[in-house]
């Protein structure tokens, strides 16, 4: 249907293809060893990570450089993030926290670059991202509440024959977590470049070009926004979850 439609000179193009892995050198076959733009991308975001949070704040000037006053808000954001959802005792996740929530942010920005290509856009980026936080919280809430942690299924305000069923919505609704953490930050970051891929293609034909212009416009901008309200989303859902595991008592 592709040939039919190029043959009859139809508009033709596929949003989708910006997602899919290749072989930077080429190759046509994929192992876990192959660099992909997948694994150059993210190794990019934490160099990205790592120039803003490190080389920018080496100086530690008094009055402070524009890379140095974006990582000390990035820090204060996060940091005050951690504290007003997790109290004083969740702290010490901060600087898990704060990685999280740095590599996913420059990731979702580098993916904006033209002829990019954005791993969180990619469920088995954000799967693992989010089975960590899951296994994290689980492992911390036995050790350190013991069997009390079950208490986060339990519903004790509710009345005696609701609790039981209010116990099993609970506890699935809980091993559904890093599904619906996973799929938030994928399906929102995919949905935005597809939509860009779209206009993009509609911007071939002279009569809608101005209209398809504009809407690039419109939803890159919007994507700017969705890049950084997207990690947030993803890192202060973790704190809800660390929360969790450190108070969890319903």
């Amino acid at each position: 249907m592709a040939d039919d439609a190029a043959k009859s000179g139809g508009l033709e193009f596929h949003p989708m293809d910006q997602f899919n892995i290749k072989d930077v050198f080429g190759g046509a076959e994929i192992s876990w060893y192959t660099i992909t733009n997948a694994s150059v991308w993210m190794g990019l975001a934490i160099v990205a990570v790592v120039a803003l949070m490190v080389l920018t704040t080496s100086k530690r000037a008094i009055v402070p450089s524009r890379g140095q006053s974006v990582a000390e808000l990035a820090y204060g954001f996060v940091y005050k993030m951690v504290e007003d959802v997790t109290g004083k005792d969740g702290l010490v996740f901060f600087p898990y926290i704060m990685t999280l929530f740095m590599f996913i942010v420059c990731a979702n920005f580098l993916g904006l670059i033209p002829g990019s290509f954005t791993p969180t856009s990619h469920f088995a980026v954000t799967v693992v991202l989010a089975m960590a936080v899951f296994l994290t919280v689980t492992i911390l809430g036995f050790v350190k509440n013991g069997a009390k942690f079950l208490g986060l299924f339990w519903v004790a305000s509710a009345p005696l024959a609701l609790r039981p069923v209010l116990a099993i919505i609970e506890i699935i609704s809980y091993f559904v977590r890093p599904v619906s953490h996973s799929i938030r930050l994928a399906g929102n970051v995919m949905a935005g470049h597809a939509v860009i891929k779209v206009f993009a293609g509609f911007a071939a034909i002279a009569v809608v070009s101005p209209v398809a212009i504009l809407g690039i416009t419109a939803m890159y901008a919007l994507e700017i926004l969705v890049s950084f309200i997207q990690a947030y989303v993803f890192t202060i859902l973790t704190c809800v979850y660390l929360k969790d595991a450190l108070h969890p008592s319903h």
